[in-house]
This record gives C-alpha cells, structure tokens and sequence, in this order.
C-alpha cells in the first residue's frame, strides 16, 4: 500500500510539473531584463520588496489557517443567486472626440480619452485561474468578447496575477493592440507570448515615460505582490497615472491601504479619476487588498474628483458577499466633492458628464420584481 501511494503522489507531482509547463505560466525574467531587475534597489535575495515592509498576513494568522477558511468557509454568499446585470454598447463606432470609460467586471477596463484607446487588466475567457473550471467568472458578467473591442492603443498590465493577466485574452488582443506598458518584468511573459520588445514599455517605480506627444504615463508603488506559478516575486506590481490634454487618471492595479496614496496625491492631485480596488479583501489580508472604507480614504488621499471601484462582481477570490463592496463603498464616508461611479457591466460612463446618474443594480439580483 505504501508503495502505491507513493506511486500515486509521485504521478500526481509529474502531472502538476507537466502541467506548469504549459506557456500559460509565462516565464521568469532573464538575460537584459534580469540585469535591470536586479539592479533594482527593491528587488533583494531573489524578489521584489515592497517599499512598506508589512506581513502579507497577520503575525498570530498561519497561511495554512486563512487558505482553509477560503476553501471549507460558508459560501452561500460569495457568488450571486442570479445573473450579475450587463450591457452591451457598440465600441467600434465611439464617437473619438467622446472621453468615456467602459468597466467590464473585476479589473478589467476600458478608457478612450483624447482619441486615446486604453484597455487595463483584461479577463475575457471566463475565469481567473490556470484552471478553468475554478474561479469562474459570475452569470451575466462576461458580456464581451475580444472581437467586441476596438483597436487599442495602449494595453496597460498592472501585474502578473491571473486575475489581471489572462493568457487566452492578451493572446487574442495581440493583433489589436499598439504598445503594452507593463510593470518592469512583466514584458518576460508578454514577450514569451509573441509581442515585440519595441511594443512594449516596461516601467520600474518611479519612472516615467512619454510613448507620444502629449501623453505621458508615471509607473507608481502599490502594496501587493507577484508571481502566477511557484515563483513569486520575480515581477513587479504597480499603479500608473497617466496624464493626457483630456484627462488625468490613476490606473491603481491592486493593493493595500499605504502612505503611496496620499504622495501620490501630493504629486499629481487633484485629478480627473481615480480606479481603485474595492474586493477580494479580508482582515487576514489587509496589506495586500484594501477594504472598502479604506478605498475611499485613499480616493480622498489621492484628491480624485472621480472615483470608480473595481476588483468586484466577476470573480470571488475570497470571503466576502458578491455584493459586499458596493454595498460598503456606497454606505461608507467620502470626501464631500468625490462622484462615485458604479456602472453596470458594459455601461459607458461620460467622463464629461458629471449628471449621468447610476442605479444600485447589485440590490436588485436575485430579487424578484414589484408588482406594483
């Protein structure tokens, strides 16, 4: 028996190792762009740092402990009863003179300001996981597909989770798109999978770069971490603020609540937008996601006139009700002039509009009609 099931756990090993060799993995840096890695002052023994030294879990909290509460926790809650509520509108035929932005549930979003076409963390194959049958995305809430998007002239990857980079998109978006800028060691895997070194603007924090004549992008800190296999750390993490004549705004990627906010607000504050995340939080987390209260606090740091919560309403990657984050940001205390944008699915938010009016959709599913 003893030798069966070591058989067993040895075919079992082969087969996960077989399988993480599958180019949806990506590939770790090496050659020029390792060197520029480790050249890096936050990049020690092997990994990036972030600039706040924090636990990723609290000190009296084993990860062992939060991963069994993730996977035997009550789950009833976590996914919608119904259909998550979407739109679809034609992007094709934007007007290119309109500044519009475009949420399509969790991270994924798309802004066309100045003419400008920018498409942020796509996830477009249902789910965000190597697997595809796990961490499946809600009913209703994959309303788009690749061929539903324009031409895109900047392709932005804030970092190399699943849920921000999904293999199966970014291979389909490979012909519509101009230039990637990406944080610095995420281009291994853009390269790996057929994009060219000149596509691809590859930024360390605190970087800046102008791809063109009035647009500028500044690579920014956040409280996260890396990794899509075993490695983690090998990549880095971050937000970017980017400055067109139409609109300046703070692509903010994952993290938790740090002083990073309130210097980028110092720095580039006011601003026209902020997207933030706002999901996938738990208390065992806190360093790593922010909670919805602290979402806003960080919107005021960043002195944003505009505020859009995303990281929710696709994908559940922890504890929490689906419909907790909006249910909170809503309730929660914000800065007196800061306009809330929650969107459903599809809709397409008038960045220049400030009477465009949203419902609270995510207290409708799963009820049923008045009927009055």
């Amino acid at each position: 028996m003893l030798i069966i099931g070591l058989s067993l756990v040895g075919a079992m090993a082969l087969f996960v190792f077989a399988y993480m060799q599958h180019p949806k993995f990506g590939r770790l840096p090496s050659g020029a762009r390792l060197e520029r890695i480790q050249k890096s002052p936050h990049f020690k023994n092997g990994k990036f740092r972030n600039v706040e030294p924090k636990p990723r879990t609290p000190e009296n909290v084993s990860t062992l402990e939060v991963f069994g509460k993730f996977l035997f926790g009550d789950k009833s809650k976590r996914t919608p009863s119904a259909p998550v509520p979407s739109v679809k509108r034609d992007l094709h035929n934007l007007d290119a003179g309109r500044d519009v932005l475009v949420w399509f549930g969790h991270s994924s979003y798309f802004i066309q300001a100045g003419g400008k076409r920018i498409l942020v963390d796509p996830v477009f194959s249902g789910a965000a996981s190597p697997v595809s049958f796990t961490t499946k995305a809600f009913n209703g809430s994959d309303a788009y597909e690749i061929g539903d998007l324009p031409v895109i002239d900047y392709l932005f990857i804030t970092h190399d989770h699943w849920d921000h980079l999904d293999y199966e998109t970014v291979l389909k978006l490979r012909p519509k798109v101009g230039k990637v800028v990406c944080a610095l060691g995420v281009g291994e895997h853009l390269e790996y999978w057929g994009f060219k070194p000149e596509q691809i603007i590859e930024m360390h924090w605190g970087d800046e770069t102008s791809p063109e004549a009035g647009v500028k992008v500044h690579c920014l800190t956040t409280h996260h971490f890396s990794g899509r296999g075993l490695s983690h750390e090998r990549s880095m993490w971050a937000a970017f603020f980017v400055e067109t004549p139409a609109l300046r705004f703070y692509i903010g990627g994952d993290s938790g609540y740090g002083a990073h906010y309130a210097e980028a607000g110092k720095r580039f504050g006011p601003m026209d937008l902020a997207i933030l995340e706002n999901g996938q939080y738990d208390p065992n987390w806190a360093s790593i996601h922010m909670m919805p209260e602290e979402t806003l606090q960080a919107a005021a740091d960043l002195k944003t006139r505009r505020l859009l919560p995303v990281h929710n309403s696709k994908f559940s990657i922890s504890n929490h009700d689906w419909d907790d984050p909006h249910r909170r940001v809503t309730q929660g205390e914000r800065a007196p002039n800061l306009r809330l944008l929650t969107p459903v699915i599809g809709e397409i938010v008038d960045l220049r509009d400030d009477a465009q009016t949203f419902t609270h959709w995510w207290e409708t599913v799963g009820k049923k009609p008045s009927a009055n």
